[in-house]
């Protein structure tokens, strides 16, 4: 339950937000879960998942703290209380740069490690928000409920505003046999039965990441599927814990019972994805944005637009951990005077700065939409995000490569406490200036980014999430006009046709 104080202190306004205790308290809702086949009695049973959930539950009392509070909160105009940031709702260049500021924090808080963090599915939302006038245009295709998408959709938004709400989104169907079109039909969720009060959902959805640390999913079927059925075309929102969904874990990567020493970034937990499946599990009628309208289907690319934008700002300050990790490596090796070594972290550099220039161009040339929202230019974040997937192996492999032996002989922090080992890498292993765990640290601090378990989980939901490069070329052959161009060749070479 959120809470919501008045503070004796005229200064401070009144605030929708949880604490980390009242975070994890609402995660012990008798959610069902499988992990390596045995069900959990509670989420934070699983050491990764309750690592996972500690570092969330700190986001919440950073709330709270003055350092934090402008990255993670704002002032919600309407009701002048303190709300979460993640669930703002962008109405000007300036505001969006606000919302950005949430994103940073994040991706910092997690190392850039968690592609879907807590302010990402409210993101989602936003983008529903973005285009509410297109759906309050919309109604049911489905015989026997008719919800108020538009109203349902602003209801959600206020919802989460208010309960400080984590929420997980999962979007893609179960891999099944591509070649077969029915077979990968049988895989979308499905309406089986509708009521007055609601509709009763069954399938299942996939990569369900921080679904098992959340409180609720926002789910559809992977959108723009004009030939979709009308029973698959559905976009909502229930608590994780309604009856009839049941979460299969996929194997554990991190390291949650390890020393921050050994494993700085992945001792800290993940976020884990989920196969979740839905078995006759009931959508209240005000959860549902979407109810058999291909055509409804189809706003999934414009309304994910924040989302996009969420997936290319963590990339770009995942890439300045990197930068800020190959100069310690030129530090500690003393490598910085080797020409090869300083065009190895100009590589890094390089790639950082492109992404964070492709953020800030997005935001510059943004679009004012008629309900009143400002988006980021859209080509620009798929231009990003395309730059961001094809380069990042070389990145990890560049970094890696700085790094030497480094990373192949690394010791942990019982090893170097060891009374009969121990001194001789103290005494054998030093760096420049830093003393061998110093130097060790970093090392063990960039093979979890590059070359751990976690790091290779990631890499390959950077590239999934980013969606495969040749869609991403042919959305922005979608995306970007080019009559302006073709007219400028026109008038230069003289072309009178």
């Amino acid at each position: 339950m959120t809470v919501q104080q008045t503070s004796t202190d005229a200064a401070k306004p009144a605030h929708r937000l949880k604490t980390g205790a009242e975070f994890k308290a609402s995660l012990d809702d008798g959610r069902q879960i499988w992990i390596g086949g045995k069900k959990l009695d509670k989420v934070t049973d699983e050491p990764a998942l309750s690592n996972g959930v500690d570092l969330i539950a700190e986001m919440f009392d950073d709330q709270f703290k003055p350092e934090f509070e402008d990255a993670t909160t704002y002032v919600d105009p309407k009701s002048g209380e303190v709300v979460s940031r993640a669930w703002q709702l962008p109405t000007t260049v300036e505001e969006l740069a606000d919302r950005r500021k949430m994103i940073e924090y994040t991706s910092l808080k997690t190392a850039g490690t968690f592609g879907r963090p807590p302010d990402l599915s409210p993101a989602i939302v936003a983008g529903l928000m973005a285009y509410q006038d297109v759906f309050k245009e919309k109604k049911s295709m489905i015989d026997g409920c008719n919800p108020d998408f538009a109203e349902n959709i602003e209801a959600y938004m206020d919802f989460g505003r208010n309960n400080n709400l984590t929420a997980s989104e999962s979007l893609a169907g179960p891999q099944t046999d591509r070649s077969n079109p029915k077979a990968a039909e049988m895989a979308f969720l499905r309406v089986k039965k509708a009521t007055e009060d609601g509709i009763y959902v069954s399938g299942a959805k996939t990569v369900g990441s921080i679904a098992a640390q959340a409180n609720d999913i926002f789910f559809t079927n992977l959108g723009g599927l004009t030939t979709t059925p009308p029973e698959a075309c559905v976009w909502g929102a229930v608590p994780i814990n309604t009856d009839g969904i049941r979460m299969i874990s996929r194997e554990m990567v991190s390291q949650p019972n390890a020393d921050k020493f050994d494993h700085p970034v992945s001792s800290m937990g993940e976020e884990a994805d989920q196969f979740i499946v839905f078995d006759n599990v009931f959508v209240p009628k005000e959860r549902i944005f979407n109810l058999g309208d291909p055509d409804g289907m189809s706003w999934y690319g414009r309304a994910t637009v924040f989302a996009h934008w969420h997936v290319l700002t963590r990339m770009a300050v995942k890439a300045e951990l990197f930068v800020g990790a190959g100069q310690l490596v030129l530090d500690v090796l003393g490598t910085g005077k080797i020409p090869a070594v300083q065009q190895m972290l100009g590589e890094l550099i390089q790639y950082a700065q492109t992404l964070r220039a492709f953020v800030v161009a997005a935001e510059a040339t943004p679009q004012q939409l008629t309900s009143g929202v400002v988006t980021p230019d859209v080509s620009m974040l798929t231009a990003g995000r395309l730059y961001s997937i094809e380069h990042y192996p070389r990145i990890i492999h560049t970094l890696q490569e700085m790094c030497g032996q480094g990373l192949v002989m690394r010791f942990g922090k019982s090893a170097f406490e060891n009374p009969d080992i121990g001194h001789y890498l103290h005494d054998l292993l030093p760096g420049h200036g830093v003393s061998a765990m110093q130097k060790e640290l970093l090392m063990n601090f960039i093979w979890d980014m590059t070359s751990g378990s976690l790091a290779g989980r990631v890499a390959l939901f950077e590239n999934v999430n980013s969606s495969p490069a040749p869609r991403l070329r042919a959305r922005l052959f979608d995306e970007v006009k080019r009559e302006a161009f073709v007219d400028q060749v026109k008038t230069i070479s003289g072309m009178d046709w």
